[in-house]
């Protein structure tokens, strides 16, 4: 069956992927882009950032969040992933930071062991990196961290420019024929939006995203959907005898 239109809209928000639409990308996203430059992803960015595109895709973590995980900070055996650091703009630089956003510090994030297996090809793929730059690498225990690729004032090892993270994105983007206007934050946005919709418990979803409840969950993402509210109407037609009225 061919894959849906990208781009479907959920009200009052930007622009969202849905499940199915999220399946097709993560796909094709791991294929070489085939344009001069690419030798199949050995040193292209078209499959090395495959990992990173995915990481914001599986999770409902932010730019910033995903950019400062940290190895030691991912417990493999209970895939899960702390969230203690973040890479954010500060004028025209960049940090790494500790998390500190609504007081949520040392956030624990709980993802599928499919995705911890992403995480290790991106391990070993960096251990490769780490090893061919030998000392012009400066570990700083990052996942993601910046590689040899165009090599500028021994920054390997460091955090990454998120504008530049942004700039490639926007590149996969347009390959894949996302909608133009679709941020890596939308991706957040769908992540959160498709587990309400398969009716995922809120309270999990909400701990997920890091709100600070999941009230505030259902107020920014949550929306009617017919499915669930007519399965609540005959649960409590069951519940209060309505059938044997009439």
């Amino acid at each position: 069956m061919a894959p849906a239109p990208f781009g479907s809209y959920t009200p009052c928000k930007g622009p969202t992927l849905n499940d199915h639409e999220t399946t097709h990308f993560l796909k094709e996203i791991r294929k070489p882009c085939g344009n001069r430059a690419c030798d199949d992803g050995q040193t292209h960015h078209c499959l090395r950032d495959a990992p990173l595109w995915t990481s914001y895709a599986a999770t409902s973590c932010r730019r910033s969040e995903v950019l400062g995980w940290k190895w030691s900070l991912i417990h493999w055996d209970e895939c899960a992933i702390e969230l203690a650091w973040v890479v954010v703009e500060e004028g025209n630089t960049y940090r790494l930071r500790k998390l500190t956003k609504d007081g949520d510090d040392n956030a624990i994030i709980y993802v599928d062991e499919a995705l911890m297996n992403v995480l290790k090809w991106q391990k070993e793929r960096q251990d490769a990196e780490r090893e061919r730059l030998g000392d012009l690498w400066v570990d700083h225990d990052l996942v993601f961290a910046r590689d040899g690729f165009k090599l500028y004032r021994g920054e390997a090892g460091g955090p990454q420019d998120p504008e530049k993270v942004s700039a490639r994105w926007r590149t996969a983007r347009n390959r894949l024929h996302l909608p133009e206007n679709f941020r890596l934050h939308d991706w957040r946005a769908s992540k959160i939006t498709n587990d309400l919709d398969n009716h995922e418990n809120p309270v999990e979803v909400s701990a997920n995203a890091r709100h600070h409840s999941p009230g505030y969950t259902m107020a920014r993402y949550g929306r009617r959907r017919a499915e669930g509210a007519k399965k609540l109407a005959a649960s409590s037609a069951s519940r209060l005898g309505l059938s044997s009225l009439v």
